[in-house]
């Protein structure tokens, strides 16, 4: 799987949060096709059959950044200091 940018995955996660509300509230069928398509591109960014697993597969991936910003702030105080 090639690995989504931060930035890319976190947009579409924020977009079907967004769309997953809205169909939950208020379902129409541009709801039902607006999520359908959020799901479908989260799915491919995250190598997933199912939006449950694209977005266990999004979480583990923000983990990763998450930790390597960190490792990459330890090793720039070491280098500083």
């Amino acid at each position: 799987m090639m690995v989504p940018a931060e930035k890319e995955l976190r947009t579409v996660l924020a977009q079907f949060a967004e769309v997953r509300i809205e169909h939950d509230v208020r379902p129409t069928g541009r709801t039902s096709r607006a999520l359908e398509d959020v799901t479908y591109t989260l799915c491919v960014m995250t190598a997933s059959r199912t939006a449950e697993e694209a977005l266990r597969t999004a979480d583990l991936l923000i983990e990763q950044y998450r930790a390597t910003r960190e490792g990459v702030a330890q090793e720039d105080e070491t280098l500083a200091a």
